[in-house]
């Protein structure tokens, strides 16, 4: 969701300084978020699990922010800054985190299975790989209706596994469908390592058997995700089909924060670190000229009091009336 500047940054992006600065804040954002959540959760104020998507803010963020308006976003349960660069709110957020009647799914769930019709964000399914079969449905819905629109969906390296993820991609591929799949590859799936989920080398290797391109990427580079995206987009518009893209992160922390990740070894942690999306963009962008030491910590107090607004509302918002539970069980 680009947004206009006077002042131009020599690149091939087509980004501009206030680009820059708003994909920025909201890694922040999203960033802070997941620390306000955990610590909601250390509380036990929430009634469901926190499911940190610490080291994946620039795959959320960067995928998101190349979408236009009329597109599709199928998320899952890491990719809280693919809503905020949607445009949900963080009060909305924190509202069905902490399962209040005023939510998204009106105190139904008390995690990330939200969702935001307005912004053509569809909810996450727990079943993950269920997710893409539904996804490609709703490409050629907007195929057969000419939307020009494009759908996003993202699924881990333990989710590509399931049986939905090969019939998908392959209708997506026979019927060159603008679908984009990102492998959301964060060497984890719960407590199993890439190693002992598939055999080829790269998960990506499966997109020739498809016959449709595809990319391996830096997941913690914002850039390089949102010029990866950007072509896939370009190209599905085109109406020359989908793509499978490998976004190589790191879940930072456990599978949830019930998961104290004991079985990481030893250094893998700090070699991440070292990787982190948001200092490296912070880097660039100090680099680039186009942050200053005043414009972070202004963004910094900004994030801080978004969030923990959003906090205290979500706190002191009532719970569901138990008589509303059949409510909008089917359409209206």
């Amino acid at each position: 969701m680009n947004k206009s500047s006077k002042k131009e940054i020599k690149n091939d992006l087509g980004l501009t300084a206030d680009d820059y600065l708003t994909m920025y804040r909201l890694m922040r954002l999203t960033r802070q978020f997941d620390q306000g959540i955990i610590r909601l959760y250390r509380q036990n104020k929430m009634l469901g699990g926190a499911y940190s998507g610490w080291g994946n803010e620039a795959t959320a963020v960067g995928s998101a922010y190349a979408m236009m308006p009329q597109d599709y976003l199928y998320p899952m349960h890491r990719d809280i800054g693919a809503h905020f660069t949607r445009g949900q709110s963080a009060r909305a957020l924190m509202l069905n985190h902490l399962a209040k009647g005023e939510g998204p799914t009106k105190g139904r769930d008390g995690t990330g299975h939200y969702y935001d019709k307005s912004l053509r964000i569809v909810g996450n399914i727990s079943h993950l790989a269920a997710m893409i079969p539904q996804a490609v449905g709703t490409a050629l819905a907007a195929v057969k209706k000419k939307e020009n629109a494009i759908v996003l969906n993202y699924i881990g390296d333990g989710g590509m596994n399931v049986g939905e993820f090969h019939e998908g991609l392959n209708m997506a591929a026979v019927w060159k469908l603008p679908f984009i799949l990102i492998i959301e590859n964060n060497q984890y799936a719960y407590s199993t390592p890439t190693h002992l989920q598939y055999a080829c080398e790269s998960p990506v290797d499966r997109a020739a058997g498809y016959g449709m391109p595809g990319v391996k990427i830096d997941g913690t580079d914002i850039l390089e995700v949102y010029r990866t995206c950007k072509e896939a987009f370009e190209r599905a518009r085109a109406g020359e089909g989908p793509t499978l893209i490998e976004s190589v992160t790191m879940r930072m922390r456990g599978h949830a924060e019930h998961d104290a990740h004991e079985y990481y070894p030893k250094g893998l942690l700090e070699k991440w670190e070292k990787k982190d999306p948001i200092v490296q963009f912070e880097t660039f962008l100090l680099k680039e000229k186009i942050l200053t030491d005043k414009k972070i910590k202004e963004i910094e107090t900004s994030v801080i009091a978004e969030i923990d607004e959003a906090i205290e509302y979500a706190d002191k918002a009532p719970y569901p009336n138990g008589a509303d539970a059949e409510l909008g069980v089917y359409a209206d």
